[in-house]
C-alpha cells in the first residue's frame, strides 16, 4: 500500500556511501570534526511557503516503504505548513531532488552542520555509446545527473568522488 519512489532507493545507497565515507555524515564543531554514526536524512520538498528540508530519522533502520511513509508523512505536513521545528532539525545529510522542477543539473548548497548534500536532477533520455554482442552502437538510454555538494575542510575530492561512485 506504500508508493515506492526513487528517493528510498537513493536514501539507502547514499547510506552506504555514508558508512564507506565517514567524512560526509561528519560536521566541524568549534575546532573539532565529529562523525556521526547515525543517519538522519534530510530530504528537500515542496512546501506550502517553498523549499524545506525534513528529517527522517534512523533511516539507515528503516525499510524501503517505512523511510517512503516517513516521507510522505512530512511532505504532506510541510504542504500544509505544519512541520515543527524539531522536523526541520538535526539531519546529517541531505538529498534534494531538483529534478521534480525540471533541473537538469545544479549545485546544491550545503545545509548548516551538514558536510554533503546529494543534489539529483531530471531523468531524461539521451543518446549513449552502448557495447553488446553485435559490438558497439548508439542507444537512447534514461540518464540523470547527480552532484554532490561538500564541506572541503572534512571531505577531498578522491573521497566526494569515491562516495558518488558508491551511490551510482
Amino acid at each position: 500500500g506504500v508508493k515506492l519512489g526513487f528517493t528510498a532507493f537513493f536514501a539507502k545507497a547514499v547510506i552506504e556511501g555514508l558508512r564507506d565515507f565517514p567524512g560526509i555524515n561528519g560536521e566541524i564543531r568549534g575546532k573539532d570534526i565529529v562523525y556521526k554514526d547515525y543517519f538522519n536524512i534530510g530530504v528537500a520538498v515542496g512546501g506550502g511557503r517553498g523549499l524545506v528540508v525534513p528529517v527522517v530519522r534512523d533511516a539507515d533502520q528503516l525499510s524501503f516503504a517505512a523511510f517512503e511513509t516517513s516521507l510522505g508523512d512530512l511532505a504532506g505536513k510541510a504542504r500544509d505548513n505544519k512541520l515543527t521545528l524539531a522536523e526541520l532539525q538535526g539531519g546529517t545529510f541531505t538529498i534534494s531532488n531538483g529534478g521534480v522542477y525540471g533541473s537538469l543539473l545544479s549545485t546544491p548548497i550545503l545545509n548548516p552542520h551538514q558536510s554533503g548534500i546529494l543534489g539529483l536532477h531530471k531523468i531524461e533520455r539521451r543518446p549513449v555509446a552502448v557495447t553488446d554482442a553485435d559490438g558497439e552502437k548508439v542507444a537512447i538510454r534514461p540518464m540523470m545527473y547527480v552532484a554532490l555538494s561538500y564541506d572541503h575542510r572534512i571531505v577531498d575530492g578522491r573521497e566526494a568522488v569515491s562516495f558518488l561512485v558508491r551511490v551510482k
